[in-house]
């Protein structure tokens, strides 16, 4: 597809304004289904849901603006927007095994992810191979003659590992190969994969898209050919479509989207350097900055690295993790990203207390999500939860 302009893709494709009395906010079309003339156009659409409307568990006039726009985003023919970015997973991984098929993905992808490929396609017959995805070779030993699909999550959002997104491309091309990517982490703005040769790019537009921690959403995009046949077969049997309502969220979302990026990344990096300097941090994981291990490719795939970033924090006992979180006082714990709020996340709050062990540095990560709230003061709330990590 021709790659168009960001400011006219967020503030004017597919709005079509005269159709809707040249409203500057598009409208909802909170309708559930749609009315024909004569016989003939219901049995069209009945033929071809596709392209047309007809039920909005399959299209709808204010999702539609959305998909158009998303789907520029990412310089894919196409995309459909589902009701959450798990649903998108699924639907994009189920849409491309059958039983006997072998799926190769990188370790620890997404937690519902994982879930699919450990506990719901085997009772399919589908296997999947976990591999570290920073080695290519690690690709290449991993296929099998019934590999179909290659998952990838690059950064993935705890240690930030990245793959080669052309070498896995131009790999799995040859081996006749469907890859798949989730793309949450830098969002269509900050890594395009599909320029480098990926098939389907997937995201949690719960996240940057959304921006304000009020809705759920998922988006994959491919071509046109591929979406149809996933919106004819795993979109509407699963009927896991987003409603217009939520589609109309994401549109407003993406309104500010370079903006709220923009802020993002200044104030992350002030405090990635509050971060380094710190006493009582042992390091800093982010793919900007220059001591990560991959600092250099993250630099070729990707234009920007945006708010998530991970901090090893120096403890003997788990109690010293936790009075730190427990003592932020504007820094919210909760899961998630991309919201005007900053968040943070303890590693160690995912398993029993009793197990924690210092000398795991996995034990003591912290994942510290950025906002849109003025750097000095999240420093400030940063450094008064350090000092009473001993008191």
């Amino acid at each position: 597809m021709n790659k168009m302009d960001i400011s006219y893709i967020i503030n004017e494709l597919a709005e079509d304004r005269e159709n809707y009395y040249h409203a500057i906010a598009p409208p909802i079309i909170q309708s559930s289904n749609f009315a024909f003339k004569t016989v003939d156009e219901m049995r069209n659409a009945f033929a071809d849901e596709y392209s047309t409307y007809l039920y909005s568990r399959g299209l709808n006039p204010t999702v539609d603006i959305l998909r158009k726009k998303l789907a520029a985003l990412d310089n894919a023919e196409d995309c459909l927007v589902f009701n959450s970015g798990a649903a998108a997973i699924f639907a994009a991984v189920l849409a491309n095994v059958k039983s006997g098929d072998h799926i190769v993905s990188v370790n620890k992808p997404y937690t519902w992810a994982q879930k699919m490929f450990n506990e719901i396609l085997p009772r399919f017959g589908v296997t999947t191979s976990y591999i570290d995805g920073r080695d290519i070779e690690n690709f290449e030993r991993a296929i099998l003659p019934n590999t179909t699909v290659i998952y990838l999550e690059s950064p993935n959002s705890w240690n930030y590992f990245i793959q080669d997104l052309k070498a896995v491309a131009d790999l799995a091309a040859a081996e006749n190969i469907v890859t798949i990517i989730d793309n949450s982490y830098c969002t269509p703005l900050y890594q395009k994969p599909i320029d480098f040769g990926i098939d389907l790019t997937l995201q949690s537009a719960t996240k940057y898209i959304g921006g304000h921690s009020d809705t759920v959403a998922g988006v994959l995009s491919g071509s046109k050919k591929m979406m149809e046949r996933i919106f004819n077969s795993e979109y509407m049997n699963i009927g896991s479509g987003i409603s217009p309502f939520n589609a109309w969220l994401l549109i407003r979302g993406l309104r500010t989207l370079p903006m709220r990026l923009e802020r993002i990344t200044h104030t992350t990096l002030r405090v990635i350097q509050y971060l380094n300097q710190h006493p009582q941090v042992e390091s800093v994981l982010f793919p900007f900055d220059e001591s990560f291990p991959q600092y250099h490719l993250a630099k070729k795939q990707m234009t920007g690295a945006c708010g998530l970033l991970t901090f090893i924090i120096k403890a003997e006992k788990i109690e010293q993790v936790e009075k730190f979180c427990n003592s932020l006082q504007h820094i919210l714990m909760a899961v998630s990203w991309g919201g005007h709020e900053s968040l943070i996340i303890p590693k160690c709050s995912g398993i029993p207390a009793k197990y924690f062990k210092a000398e795991n540095k996995d034990h003591r990560m912290l994942r510290l999500y950025v906002g849109l709230e003025e750097p000095e003061y999240l420093i400030a709330d940063l450094e008064q939860a350090f000092r009473k990590i001993n008191s």
